[in-house]
């Protein structure tokens, strides 16, 4: 199994499911992760990733961390200065329209967004909202292309666009895309050489269904338009991440293992969950694994049983932990505080 790797947690994009995977993984193998400095939850974005933003870094050491996945806006030189150089690169991508949709909810604080009453609103004069300056543009256009590093604001031409997917290629190994996420977990397994239980999840930092709404068509081409760049990325790799599944694993194979990772998902569902699954933030009873609450979305999560055998118990309770706690906890474990 692969044990180096570096995810690019693109926002918005079941990247946080796929984090819970990573944390996972990481805990039961003992693996380090590169921790935002002091333990926080971003590498200083929207900064451009530097080394000496991962705790424990330091040019003087030559100290390598297994696994670098909290959100970051990407620059490889300086990754590769804090994983080693055998890392396995990916990252996941989302439809763009579904992606700003989302971002419209979440953002809503964001300069962008704060004066439009919906985002019609806004794709009917962008520019009129839009300001280029403003150090928080990014969740408004091209959110895809920013956490990958380049210019959301950049040239649409052929040719840039070209450079760009390239250069994406030249650094990535592989990217998921999140509306075919079981999909994509079969992908990973392959990619990783994991097992089925290593890439099971339960999706984590969704929203209720009441904060979506479906959009008429004639905002939708707004929307692949404004976010041309996110566009070209997502249809770009959506091709060729079905052009490798064909290559590795083939069709019949790949309906078997996602039947298979569903049917073991929906039995550890039965096993873990009171009721039928994911639950509004007010009716989560323990606190602990309360989700963030942000923008207009109401972000759902899980009860467990009660009294389940212990070991059951930590497999569950892991696999909902939403990820700012998992993240403190698996913190506190490799920098432990000194004792008082």
């Amino acid at each position: 199994p692969k044990t180096d790797i570096v995810f690019l947690k693109v926002h918005k994009s079941a990247s946080s499911t796929v984090m819970n995977i990573l944390f996972r993984f990481g805990e039961m193998h003992n693996l380090t992760f590169a921790f935002p400095q002091g333990g926080g939850f971003q590498l200083y974005y929207p900064h451009h990733f530097l080394a000496k933003f991962v705790q424990g870094f330091s040019p003087l050491s030559p100290r390598r961390f297994n696994i670098l996945c909290h959100h970051m806006r990407f620059l490889q030189p300086e990754v590769q200065k804090v994983v080693p150089s055998s890392a396995v690169y990916f990252s996941i991508l989302r439809n763009p329209v579904q992606l700003m949709e989302s971002s419209f909810v979440y953002y809503k604080g964001a300069s962008a967004f704060s004066r439009v009453r919906s985002l019609e609103e806004f794709l009917s004069q962008p520019w009129r909202y839009y300001n280029p300056a403003s150090g928080d543009r990014h969740y408004a256009r091209n959110l895809m292309t920013f956490d990958f590093g380049f210019n959301p604001d950049g040239d649409v031409s052929p040719e840039r666009v070209q450079l760009m997917l390239k250069a994406i290629e030249a650094s990535f190994d592989f990217l998921l895309i999140s509306e075919y996420f079981d999909e994509s977990m079969v992908l990973l397994k392959e990619m990783l050489c994991w097992d089925l239980d290593s890439v099971v999840s339960f999706p984590l930092n969704s929203r209720d269904s009441s904060t979506k709404s479906p959009l008429p068509d004639s905002v939708v081409e707004k929307l692949k338009a404004w976010n041309r760049l996110d566009w070209e990325i997502y249809t770009h790799f959506n091709r060729t991440f079905w052009e490798r599944l064909d290559r590795l694993i083939g069709r019949e194979r790949l309906r078997r293992e996602v039947r298979a990772l569903r049917q073991r998902q929906a039995e550890l569902a039965r096993a873990c969950l009171q009721g039928t699954g994911s639950v509004g933030p007010k009716d989560i009873k323990d606190s602990s694994l309360r989700p963030l609450q942000h923008g207009g979305a109401r972000i759902l999560g899980y009860n467990l049983k009660q009294g389940l055998p212990r070991e059951l118990e930590r497999t569950c309770r892991r696999l909902v932990t939403p990820e700012l706690q998992y993240s403190s906890l698996l913190y506190k474990k490799q920098f432990p505080p000194p004792p008082p």
